[in-house]
């Protein structure tokens, strides 16, 4: 018998069993696997799916264990009497369509306060690893992580000592292990020294954003976003009871001027502007913290790159602080991985014990078990290595994509930065990210377009290539790509 309508459709990030499962209780539900009928054989499925033999008893045991399949001895599995109504009840559920609807809706739209959905956001695809030039910002390099290494420290994370730790109800403390770690390894090679009272643990740098913004900004007062510049922090602040003003960038970052008059914050990238990459030199950084002071406001650092700056790195614009008007955001999810979602922040004490208070009310602390994940990777010395190593990858790959735009892109204006995981471009006048996007697609080349990192629209349109997940052999054919895609384009308005 012919088993290929079993052989599942994985989801990005879906665990072939997962699939296996979800597959097989689809066919018994719609009927094409019915009551009493016999699975076919482990080895079978296994060779036909290309996959372990263990894999498919996995999933079997399981369906057996969740009433799907009964498990004869010597004979083999067989779907349950039962089992097509269990299925059908199980898709009802999971379409949320367990009974009919009632008579009356709620009319939501009515009662939003605010649409967040609507507001204009980066976005990736998900499936942006099916494409062979995926030159889309944040995302790492599985080749490149020591899973080895970090599948050790999860275990260690897993021993009786450390769950007895993280297993507790901390309330709103963080792991002890992996702020001593922060402080001695970390911040010290941005020039920063902090106390542990003075570190807080945030989901990222976002989530820090998010915290200072409730916690700090009153009604009326105003707060500078760079523009271009992270669009989520444009959004966060915008939720705050201030007010927001866009501040503008040029060839150094952030640059002084009229428009800084009357602001109590700002928000700033100097040591890679978001998203053009420049660094911010060290006469503004002085200029800048002059103006903090003599204007009483308060600078909100975000080094969202920190730990993979290849580049003779400055030190952080928190580390000539002398009077506290700079707070430090900082990541490890560029170095690790986004989805471990590990940030912090460091600021003064009084300012850490209320954002510790704020957080609780959110979601109280960060996962300790990813905490002392992190702790035991960070203290057994993994982490400089892993550092190393993403820093030299990183500059082959900046160096090849700077070649590669230089020969297949003349026509594209690379801003002037120095280092880091994206360049950011600035199109001819003919050009059209929007549609270079859907035209490049076709070729297998993803990226960014620039326009929501501005609080207006421009008048030119920009692209953004990150390529911290793309080998530096792969970059100057993905560029050559994307250039194909460009004349494509300019071939089909002709």
């Amino acid at each position: 018998m012919n088993w290929a309508f079993l052989l599942p459709q994985r989801e990005a990030g879906q665990t072939i069993q997962s699939a296996l499962r979800q597959s097989i209780v689809g066919a018994i539900g719609d009927g094409r696997l019915a009551s009493g009928q016999q699975m076919p054989p482990s080895r079978a499925l296994a060779e036909q799916m290309g996959v372990a033999r263990n894999t498919v008893i996995a999933v079997y045991e399981e369906l057996v264990a969740r009433g799907y399949l009964v498990s004869t001895e010597r004979r083999g599995y067989f779907v349950e009497g039962n089992a097509s109504q269990l299925a059908v009840n199980e898709r009802a559920v999971n379409e949320n369509d367990a009974g009919p609807a009632p008579r009356a809706q709620t009319d939501w739209t009515e009662r939003f306060a605010i649409t967040p959905a609507a507001w204009r956001n980066i976005s990736k695809p998900t499936n942006w690893q099916d494409y062979r030039y995926p030159f889309i910002y944040g995302q790492v390099d599985p080749e490149l992580f020591p899973i080895a290494v970090w599948r050790a420290c999860s275990r260690d994370a897993l021993g009786r000592s450390a769950v007895n730790y993280w297993a507790a109800d901390h309330a709103v403390n963080d792991d002890p292990l992996l702020i001593e770690q922060i402080c001695r390894q970390i911040l010290p090679q941005h020039g920063v020294f902090a106390r542990p009272e003075e570190v807080l643990i945030t989901l990222g740098s976002q989530h820090g954003l998010y915290l200072l913004s409730q916690l700090l900004v009153r009604p009326g007062e105003w707060v500078g976003i760079e523009d271009p510049g992270y669009t989520d922090a444009r959004n966060i602040f915008s939720l705050s009871r201030g007010k927001v003003r866009s501040v503008p960038v040029d060839e150094s970052g952030l640059r002084l001027g009229p428009w800084l008059d009357k602001l109590g914050y700002l928000v700033v990238t100097p040591a890679h502007q978001c998203p053009t990459m420049v660094t911010m030199p060290n006469d503004r950084r002085q200029a800048l913290l002059d103006w903090a002071r003599a204007s009483d406001a308060i600078l909100i650092e975000d080094d969202y790159e920190g730990e993979t700056r290849f580049e003779a790195a400055m030190p952080a614009l928190k580390s000539l602080d002398r009077d506290g008007r700079v707070i430090y955001l900082g990541t490890l999810s560029k170095l690790l991985a986004p989805g471990v979602r590990i940030g912090f922040m460091v600021a003064p004490a009084a300012v850490i014990r209320e954002a510790r208070a704020l957080r609780r009310l959110m979601h109280r602390s960060a996962p300790l078990n990813n905490q002392r994940t992190a702790a035991i990777f960070l203290a057994e010395g993994h982490c400089q290595g892993l550092v190393r190593t993403l820093r030299n990858a990183l500059k082959d790959r900046w160096e090849a994509i700077c070649a590669a735009v230089a020969v297949h892109l003349p026509d594209f204006q690379r801003s002037p930065s120095i280092g880091g995981s994206s360049i950011w471009l600035t199109c001819p006048p003919d050009i059209d990210p929007v549609d270079l996007l859907e035209t490049a697609a076709k070729r297998g080349v993803l990226f960014e377009p620039g326009e929501p990192f501005y609080a207006t629209p421009p008048s030119s349109g920009h692209l953004r290539l990150g390529f911290s997940s793309i080998p530096a052999s792969r970059i100057s054919d993905g560029v050559r790509a994307l250039a194909d895609a460009v004349s494509d384009l300019r071939k089909q308005r002709h």
